[in-house]
């Protein structure tokens, strides 16, 4: 199940409070600017800082490639 819309609009960053990538297929936020994913458990995003995963910058090439690919983009800007 996605995401409900109205909560993916105000959704942002922990840490920055910037905008993020909804990766619903493989259950995931990121934020690019702090190459931070935030998982998604039973369709509640687990925002905690402590808890996301700080992503390689090759990691991070990856998942912006897919993102331009597949025509993610951030939530809000």
């Amino acid at each position: 199940m996605a995401l409900d819309p109205t909560l993916l609009d105000i959704l942002a960053c922990p840490e920055d409070k910037g905008p993020l990538l909804y990766f619903a297929a493989d259950g995931f936020l990121y934020n690019p600017r702090l190459k931070r994913k935030y998982r998604i458990e039973d369709d509640v995003p687990v925002m905690l800082i402590d808890e996301a995963q700080k992503l390689s910058d090759a990691e991070h090439d990856t998942v912006m490639k897919r993102a331009a690919t597949e025509g993610i983009r951030l939530n809000f800007s």
